[in-house]
């Protein structure tokens, strides 16, 4: 489905993608693992064709090189933050799928696919961020593409929103759809990938199956912890007075934890009475050891 030989890409005299070779067959589900300016988006940019490159790349037999648009014709793609105009969801649908000269009747199966049937008469800015990344999931889903590329799609959701996003992947991708993601978080990479291609400095640095590469890489073990914003700064305080590493990430701080200290930070917060609204145990979803993957 996905070929990409000797694929590079270079800014100036900065080199995102440096000989990077895979193959992706036809229903599988590959991730892609790597820190911040790793080559992840990069390689997502070159699969849509939106950027120039090095190299050979082509799409269910498609040379992006030579075109792009018919390759993004086949590719379904479902950006970490979404933006939509404020209309219904039912009208969104619609106006996409005039766009990409779809029929009507395929806004009603999309919906279907994505769980949104219930929803289609909210204003997309009352969605909630899960309901948000659902909706960009079924306007990748009109055309019906046999690829599904995903950059970070569930990074800005909380833990009920990224395990119903999963489950919906994991459904298509049973289904047939050859699924293409970035991802920080090992659960979400075990949960949904068949294959991990681990970059690093723009190099593809190892293939592994998901289910052995926090051993290989020597991932840690992370507690991720939801506080109400307004008790952010405390956390951090709290957790740092108590040995705790702890970092923010967005919406939740990740805390390291060991096999068996998992509790330890929350028995921290709850002296401290700061509320935990909720949390998540992440085998290695930051960082390789030394380096950070905010």
């Amino acid at each position: 489905m996905i070929i990409a030989r000797h694929l590079t890409k270079r800014y100036d005299r900065t080199t995102a993608l440096d000989d990077v070779s895979f193959l992706i067959e036809a229903g599988e589900a590959v991730a892609l693992w790597g820190a911040n300016g790793a080559g992840k988006t990069t390689t997502l940019r070159c699969l849509l064709g939106v950027q120039g490159f090095e190299g050979d790349l082509t799409v269910a037999g498609i040379q992006v090189s030579k075109n792009g648009k018919a390759a993004r014709a086949v590719i379904g793609y479902v950006p970490q933050e979404t933006a939509f105009y404020d209309m219904t969801v039912l009208e969104t649908l619609h106006f996409y799928a005039r766009l990409k000269k779809v029929i009507p009747s395929r806004v009603q199966d999309v919906l279907e696919q994505v769980q949104l049937t219930e929803h289609v008469s909210k204003r997309v800015n009352m969605l909630s961020g899960g309901m948000k990344q659902r909706l960009a999931l079924a306007v990748a889903l009109l055309a019906d593409p046999p690829v599904l590329v995903l950059d970070e799609p569930t990074a800005n959701l909380d833990v009920k929103a990224q395990r119903d996003f999963i489950h919906t992947v994991q459904t298509l991708n049973r289904a047939g759809k050859t699924i293409v993601f970035s991802s920080h978080r090992l659960d979400e990479v075990i949960a949904l990938g068949s294959r991990v291609l681990v970059l690093a400095d723009g190099r593809l640095i190892l293939e592994s199956p998901p289910h052995e590469l926090a051993e290989k890489l020597g991932l840690h073990r992370w507690l991720r912890i939801w506080v109400p914003a307004q008790h952010k700064d405390d956390t951090l305080r709290v957790l740092d007075a108590h040995g705790f590493t702890s970092m923010p990430n967005g919406r939740s701080i990740y805390v390291q934890v060991s096999q068996s200290g998992k509790i330890a930070p929350l028995r921290s917060l709850e002296l401290a009475s700061i509320p935990v609204e909720d949390f998540d145990l992440i085998d290695g979803a930051l960082m390789l050891q030394g380096e950070n993957h905010d």
